[in-house]
């Protein structure tokens, strides 16, 4: 599932290498993913009314189902 989010993020936005991505578990089912990119990329990986995020997480959620399991995806701001 990381790596969906991870290979997605890198194809939207100019800078892959500052793409950080955290995968928690909690628990045995459920998943929980941060993503972070570079402040000029966020409007990108958001899209506009956050469409592109919540198509992320919707692709996210068939991954996690697909293996029994429940995802989140949060796209924070940069460090």
């Amino acid at each position: 599932m990381k790596d969906l989010i991870d290979f997605i993020a890198r194809s939207l936005v100019d800078d892959p290498t500052q793409v950080e991505i955290k995968q928690e578990r909690a628990g045995a089912t459920k998943v929980h993913i941060e993503l972070r990119v570079a402040k000029e990329d966020m409007g990108r990986v958001i899209g506009k009314g956050g469409r592109v995020a919540n198509a992320m997480r919707v692709l996210l959620r068939v991954a996690a189902a697909r293996e029994g399991k429940q995802a989140s995806l949060d796209v924070v701001e940069p460090r």
